[in-house]
């Protein structure tokens, strides 16, 4: 991969937002001494720094193709490794456990392939809310203005699911013909869940609509001696 130095070097000291930033130890694969170096993670670009303010950076590590790991060698110590062939290893040390978990999870985060499947699942997530807010949307019926009951006396309310009809008095409950009476409709095709929403559900919205009319009907009732006085 080519890469402009120049351009490079001026993104490590631009104003671009930050993902972390802060001290690390640092070695490499042949060394064995760490020497202290100023980090900066921005996106998937890790530059290091001989010191805080510096405009060019010593080096920079491209988070593409690598894993984080722990060490063993020294305490909060980790390394970044890269598999492929001629791969490198850079080790790095923090000076507590939660620096080092700290940092540890933010180089784990900061590759392009993480972030893409931070956004392909995002984007499942979307389309299964969607499509529930879809089959809700569906399930949902709502009564038109010339549908809206008559409000009944006051003191009197009725059941919809209450009312007989002649042909119910003349079967037996239970019995094959007396489901049949209760719904030909059923009977003679195969409903699906949503045509008997919709059936039940306006009953229910008229009975609701009752019950609301009653309890304002109650309410300016209560309130009418207060308007006199």
């Amino acid at each position: 991969m080519k890469i402009n130095e120049k351009n490079l070097c001026a993104f490590a000291s631009s104003a671009t937002p930050v993902d972390r930033d802060g001290w690390l130890d640092m070695r490499g694969e042949v060394g064995k001494s760490y020497q202290k170096r100023w980090f900066v993670l921005k996106g998937n670009l890790l530059f290091y720094f001989d010191k805080k303010g510096d405009k060019e950076p010593v080096g920079v590590i491209v988070l593409e193709g690598c894993t984080i790991e722990l060490t063993e060698e020294e305490a909060y110590s980790f390394k970044i490794v890269f598999q492929c062939e001629n791969g490198r290893t850079y080790y790095l040390c923090t000076n507590s456990q939660a620096s080092m978990e700290t940092w540890m999870k933010a180089l784990a985060c900061a590759s392009y392939d993480y972030m893409k499947l931070m956004v392909s699942d995002l984007q499942r997530q979307l389309d299964e809310a969607q499509a529930e807010a879809a089959a809700e949307a569906a399930l949902v019926t709502i009564t038109s203005p010339e549908e809206e009951p008559k409000v009944p006396p006051r003191g009197q309310r009725y059941n919809p699911f209450n009312r007989v009809t002649e042909s119910d008095t003349k079967t037996v409950q239970g019995s094959r013909h007396h489901k049949e009476n209760l719904r030909p409709d059923l009977a003679l095709k195969k409903v699906n869940f949503r045509d008997i929403h919709t059936s039940y559900g306006r009953k229910i919205l008229v009975d609701r609509s009752v019950w609301r009319a009653r309890i304002a009907k109650q309410r300016e009732e209560a309130a009418q001696p207060l308007i006199q006085l």
